[in-house]
């Protein structure tokens, strides 16, 4: 089967949208999953979340920054370019109940991945209250797309060049002040979820996490996706990702995610020096 690339769009200097023909998946997808990307046969294995899918129309859409070797390949790759393996749907999919109200919390690249969840959410009765943040206007992504499937949503930028000025934490603790929420679901940097869990624990509301920005492999078998919750290690790929957002031990979790960010810049740039059939940017 190939696994073609079928349309491509650039969010900003960095953040890239695609989607790919793969039947099999988007016929079994559901809110949360991720599916395994194998570039070529010497490449590595990297997951991205499914953003959105079409069964009818075959394909899914995945959305990705550029942070390592792997991804700044896939971002050079263009219409009609084939991958080597997508592997999916995996992981665990998204508890979807009707609870009544939900705060839906994005940040950055996050809101691709918060963005299914919410529309399920919404789809089977709740009231959702959407918040998404970024660092200013040009990284901000998808607004349009959660604003309609949200009751209400709510824009935040570090700089104030969109929505209002200020973090997601912020408009988090006000809208917890006035109304509450039955379920809280945040998306995003690690930092930004460590204190998410922390701003929404004084009011009890149950508090969830997804844990894709730190898985690899896909299995659970390299060890990059442990976390400990509840002092007990677990697996995001295997496990997750979601989890409780009061119950990971977030500062365990940010020390070993800074350990390879030397090593990742060296990746990104021999990726990007060598001699491997690198194209322009076509975006679509």
């Amino acid at each position: 089967m190939s696994f073609t690339i079928i349309s491509k769009d650039r969010f900003s200097e960095n953040v890239f949208a695609m989607r790919l023909r793969a039947p099999d998946i988007a016929r079994e997808a559901l809110a949360g999953q991720f599916a395994i990307l194998r570039i070529d046969e010497t490449g590595e294995r990297f997951p991205l979340t499914l953003c959105d899918w079409s069964a009818e129309e075959a394909w899914i859409l995945v959305v990705f920054q550029v942070v390592g070797a792997s991804t700044e390949k896939l971002s050079r790759m263009d219409l009609g370019d084939e991958l080597a393996d997508v592997v999916g749907p995996l992981g665990v999919p998204s508890e979807i109940d009707r609870v009544g109200k939900v705060m839906c919390v994005g940040g950055g690249v996050g809101i691709a991945a918060v963005l299914p969840i919410c529309r399920a959410l919404k789809q089977a009765g709740n009231e959702v209250l959407s918040i998404i943040g970024a660092r200013g206007a040009d990284m901000l992504i998808l607004e349009r797309e959660m604003r309609e499937t949200s009751d209400r949503l709510i824009v935040m930028t570090d700089d104030g060049s969109a929505g209002r000025k200020g973090l997601v934490t912020r408009a988090m603790e006000e809208e917890l002040r006035a109304g509450g929420a039955d379920l809280v679901l945040a998306i995003g940097p690690a930092v930004m979820m460590k204190f998410a869990s922390e701003a929404t624990r004084p009011f009890q509301a149950p508090m969830r996490v997804s844990l894709n920005s730190i898985m690899l492999d896909g299995t659970g078998m390299c060890g990059t996706c442990r976390v400990e919750v509840d002092g007990v290690t677990r697996f995001a790929c295997v496990e997750g990702p979601e989890f409780d957002g009061y119950a990971v031990d977030w500062d365990l979790l940010l020390n070993r995610l800074s350990q390879y960010k030397e090593e990742e810049a060296v990746a990104v740039e021999r990726s990007r020096t060598c001699d491997c059939g690198s194209r322009g940017v076509r975006e679509g």
